[in-house]
């Protein structure tokens, strides 16, 4: 059933993504509602799939850097799906989803496994919760800074067409952007104090180069909120400090990860 569940997701992911693609070069373009109700099966499918990828391991749970992944890129679609009624994010689902689909077929392709006991850490749970979210929330918060930097682009060229049609107001990207680098902030702040209070050793040789890093990509991400705040920074600076901290902290979630468990 697992396999079955992962393909039906794939094939949703990958439909709603080529649906929804097709407005902005249409007048009259696919049915918007078919397109999201299709991805919310594929949301739907991927859950279903994930709970057997990391829950079927009999000895604990089955927490591989490709679960995680798929984990992550679920959660970000779901939040996505959830806030496209009330936020510009229309351009953006299609990478979203295709994104969503590779994880699922990374998850099920490549055989890796690293099995946890979080169930009986539940400290552990809430740290690898709120970081979870908060990658995801800043993950967003750097498609949107992509989208604003493609926005600034076709105004400063006065770039025109069906797609520039569909691009939403640059001030309404902008403001949106810095709530989602607020929030993830907030959030990575409480899950580093969770680690060092839930965890042994936040600076052992199994997570020093974690929370180097991680705070590392916390103090960008400070940086920016007290630029923009102090300073008004916008445009270039604002895309550049949010590529850079999310650069860190998926370095600090997942490169150990893809060095041990794909190519080791």
């Amino acid at each position: 059933m697992a396999t079955l569940f992962a393909l039906l997701a794939v094939a949703a992911y990958l439909f709603s993504a080529v649906s929804v693609t097709g407005r902005f070069f249409h007048n009259q373009g696919p049915n918007r509602m078919l397109s999201l109700s299709i991805a919310a099966l594929a949301v739907v499918f991927h859950s279903f799939y994930l709970g057997d990828a990391i829950l079927a391991a009999q000895a604990g749970q089955n927490m591989s850097i490709t679960n995680v992944l798929s984990l992550v890129a679920w959660l970000i679609t779901l939040s996505m799906l959830v806030s496209s009624s009330l936020l510009p994010n229309t351009i953006l689902l299609p990478v979203v989803f295709s994104f969503s689909a590779f994880t699922v077929l990374a998850s099920m392709y490549v055989p890796v496994n690293h099995i946890m006991h979080i169930d009986m850490r539940p400290g552990l749970v809430i740290h690898i919760t709120l970081s979870l979210f908060a990658y995801g929330a800043l993950v967003i918060g750097f498609l949107y800074a992509l989208q604003m930097s493609y926005i600034t682009h076709q105004l400063k060229h006065k770039g025109a067409g069906l797609l520039h049609s569909s691009l939403p107001p640059l001030m309404l990207v902008e403001s949106i952007l810095f709530k989602l680098i607020l929030l993830g902030t907030i959030l990575l702040v409480i899950a580093q104090i969770s680690g060092f209070i839930f965890l042994d050793n936040m600076f052992g040789r199994g997570y020093l180069h974690k929370t180097v890093l991680s705070i590392a990509g916390l103090i960008v991400f400070i940086v920016l909120l007290a630029g923009q705040k102090l300073w008004g920074w916008r445009g270039k600076q604002v895309i550049s400090l949010t590529i850079v901290g999310v650069a860190l902290l998926s370095l600090a979630y997942f490169g150990s990860r893809f060095v041990s468990e794909i190519l080791l």
